[in-house]
């Protein structure tokens, strides 16, 4: 075989649809003060690593809180992460939002108007420790809380259990709030805090081990953020945290040339998700219903009526956070009540 040839195989194989071919390379992306987004995506942001479609990655999150807040709160000083420190002392450049995110991560061939495919194998632990609080005119009821306060949650990785308080034990589902990539460059540097077009925030407690995110691609190279490690979480999130902590997740990031999204969707083994985010509840509720009737439409051949009507028989609509600046909706549809495959639909 001549070396054009191999090389012509080659670039087909790297554009192949789908994350579900082999990983070529595992990357393992560490937060550091040079490999951290603090509080913003941005279509200008300088990658910290450089990676292919198809290929595994490892990253490490942090907490989203300070030093000084953990110790405050009762954490010994030696169980403050050592990476949460350098970046706190050395990071300036800083804002609008609150999240230390790892990243950004370009994904060679991510073309504005391809999809990013992100498929999260597996959410470890990183600390033996969260967080959960709530400060002065933050969350959903800040006339009845005006005041802060944070309460420490040990976490038993052993047997999956936060320790919230003497005779109350909270099941772990750990998950990243945020994973985005970069808004169209017209829009600037954007907050952390509000989910959106180009993911971020979702706060969806869906997207644990075994889930897919979706999420269209509005730059060369996508530049993938992901932080906001949650143990657990509460559907709503009402006041303004959940168990934050840090956490290390396993994923495998593919391009899909195949899909064309106009917003974030996911998919779990038992369900698709579909989402909606706005300032106004009623808005977002209406998006993740037009998202989720688009869904069925377009991958499951319904008729416009019948998806809407499937909606309503089959399908929950769930209120995901109200704490966001922009609050989310998603709408979960079961894969079970599909009792025949539909060749020729493109996943999600």
């Amino acid at each position: 075989m001549t070396t054009a040839r191999l090389a012509l195989i080659c670039a087909v194989a790297s554009s192949a649809v789908g994350a579900r071919a082999a990983p070529s390379r595992t990357h393992r992306l560490d937060p550091s003060p040079t490999t951290v987004a603090w509080g913003h995506y941005d279509a200008a942001s300088k990658p910290a690593l450089h990676i292919a479609s198809a290929d595994a990655l490892v990253v490490r999150t942090l907490i989203t809180s300070s030093p000084e807040r953990l110790e405050k709160a009762g954490v010994a000083p030696a169980d403050v992460e050592p990476a949460l420190r350098e970046i706190h002392k050395s990071v300036t450049d800083k804002g609008p939002g609150g999240h230390i995110l790892t990243g950004p991560i370009f994904v060679d061939g991510a073309e504005p108007g391809d999809t990013l495919e992100v498929r999260i194998d597996k959410v470890d632990l990183a600390i033996p420790y969260a967080y959960n609080g709530f400060g002065v005119g933050r969350g959903f009821l800040p006339d009845d809380f005006p005041y802060a306060k944070t309460r420490i949650i040990p976490l038993d990785a052993g047997r999956m259990l936060a320790r919230f308080a003497e005779g109350i034990e909270v099941p772990l589902r750990p998950f990243f709030g945020s994973i985005g990539v970069a808004p169209p460059p017209t829009m600037g540097r954007i907050d952390s805090a509000p989910p959106g077009l180009h993911g971020g925030n979702l706060d969806n407690k869906d997207l644990t081990a075994g889930s897919v995110l979706y999420l269209p691609i509005y730059v060369p190279g996508a530049l993938l953020e992901i932080g906001d490690g949650h143990a657990a979480q509460g559907n709503g999130e009402v006041d303004i945290t959940a168990i934050e902590t840090s956490l290390v997740g396993s994923f495998r990031v593919a391009v899909r040339k195949d899909l064309r999204l106009t917003w974030p969707r996911a998919e779990t083994p038992t369900h698709w998700i579909a989402m909606g985010m706005d300032r106004d509840l009623w808005s977002a509720a209406k998006m993740a219903v037009r998202q989720a009737v688009e869904l069925l439409v377009s991958q499951q051949g319904l008729s416009k009526d019948d998806a809407y009507m499937l909606a309503s028989v089959a399908c929950d609509v769930e209120v995901t956070q109200l704490v966001d600046g922009n609050v989310g909706v998603h709408v979960r549809i079961p894969k079970s009540i599909f009792t025949r495959a539909r060749p020729g639909r493109a996943a999600p």
